[in-house]
């Protein structure tokens, strides 16, 4: 019997906190959640671990250097959307650098937003998974309970 094994795409999301605020950016020309805000984030490219794939977004995306040791895992997320995804939520409070719109192309803001006062506008799992962060919890599903996604 030769059955295809099932894969799913992981994804590395990056909460960069200053006290109670969380950096935001506002996503555009990209297709998918424009106009709402995220956290700085990525598909892992393969062959890449969680960690440095948080840091090659980091870079990518707000200019900014993270050393491994400043990074720490706030979250795990098994969501459904249009497929069903693991998404790791990475916290940093340090970094070096100047933080910058490095894709201007697919963001359109950076703000930063108290994370007990968040825009309307945040992609809903991102704002649960920052929600988790700020309740001390590591693990949850979204997508699945149509009532809460």
């Amino acid at each position: 019997m030769n059955k295809d094994r099932f894969t799913m795409p992981v994804a590395v999301h990056l909460f960069l906190v200053k006290g109670t605020e969380i950096l935001l950016l506002r996503r555009c020309n990209t297709g998918y959640e424009d106009g709402n805000y995220s956290v700085p984030a990525g598909h892992l490219d393969g062959d890449e671990e969680v960690i440095a794939g948080t840091i090659r977004e980091a870079k990518e995306e707000c200019g900014i250097d993270i050393e491994p040791i400043d990074l720490q895992v706030a979250g795990v997320m098994h969501r459904r959307s249009r497929d069903e995804r693991i998404d790791f939520f990475l916290v940093a409070s340090r970094w070096n650098g100047e933080i910058t719109n490095s894709e201007p192309d697919k963001c359109d803001e950076l703000t930063w937003a108290d994370m007990d006062h968040l825009p309307v506008n945040v992609i809903p799992y991102v704002r649960q998974a920052i929600m988790n962060y700020r309740n001390g919890q590591w693990f949850d599903s979204f997508g699945w309970d149509k009532t809460r996604s």
